[in-house]
């Protein structure tokens, strides 16, 4: 197994995730909130989404998905184009309202292509390379997608804690 495989596999098992956590719920479902400043399960993966679509474009050097493809006008949320989701506060999360699962998964999914038509050709010399040198210590390209692997697998868990939570209380 090659490293592009490891970060395949990765890539793979936030999309099952995030199908999981999103399959069959209805717009309110996906709007709920547990209290009122807590994130709903669109915003987290509508958010998981948005950051993997931004970084995974950045380094690869193509533009996002999300104004590629015509996802941002499917949406239609009240955010500037290039807004991933980063610093929203209680009233930004409440604004994401999603008409389906299938408009986060079909957003989801497209993100996922084009996540894994970049990493699937990396070699490990590719993975040392610096993409922010900004930071201390220099961010490598391998670094830069374990830290969107993390994030995504992160929101992607709480989404399906979110769901559980709201199945439990009927």
């Amino acid at each position: 197994m090659t490293s592009a495989d490891v970060l395949v596999d990765a890539f793979g098992r936030i999309q099952e995730v995030v199908h999981d956590a999103v399959a069959g719920l209805d717009p309110d479902e996906l709007a709920a909130r547990l209290d009122p400043a807590a994130n709903s399960i669109g915003w987290l993966v509508w958010h998981l989404s948005r950051v993997q679509d931004d970084h995974v474009a950045d380094v690869a050097e193509l533009e996002q998905v999300w104004t590629a493809q015509g996802w941002a006008e499917r949406f239609g949320l009240p955010f500037a184009v290039e807004d991933i989701g980063y610093g929203h506060d209680s009233d930004d999360v409440a604004a994401v309202r999603v008409d389906s699962a299938e408009l986060l998964t079909g957003y989801y999914d497209a993100v996922h292509a084009q996540t894994l038509e970049f990493v699937r050709n990396l070699t490990d010399d590719d993975l040392a390379e610096v993409v922010d040198a900004a930071w201390q210590p220099p961010v490598t390209l391998g670094v830069r997608l374990v830290s969107v692997i993390g994030d995504d697998l992160q929101h992607a868990g709480q989404a399906a804690f979110v769901r559980g939570i709201l199945e439990r209380a009927g």
